[in-house]
């Protein structure tokens, strides 16, 4: 039983979910059955993507200027 995220075309309201098959949600503020189905974050981001170290000498921005920090 996913939980989709919805948007209230009537009134703006954004909210959540619970939906079972095919059901259109009625929307929680003021009961319009017009809510869209959003795309959240969660699924848009993807695999996790590995952390990266520092970049090159001088991203970091310290204030010293480019070969002044200690990474």
């Amino acid at each position: 039983m996913p939980i989709y995220e919805y948007a209230c075309t009537d009134c703006g309201h954004r909210f959540e979910e619970l939906i079972l098959s095919d059901e259109q949600p009625l929307c929680p503020k003021c009961e319009s059955p017009n809510a869209e189905k959003q795309l959240s974050s969660f699924s848009a981001m993807g695999s996790p993507q590995p952390e990266r170290g520092p970049g090159p000498c001088g991203t970091c921005g310290d204030p010293a200027g480019p070969g002044a920090c200690s990474m």
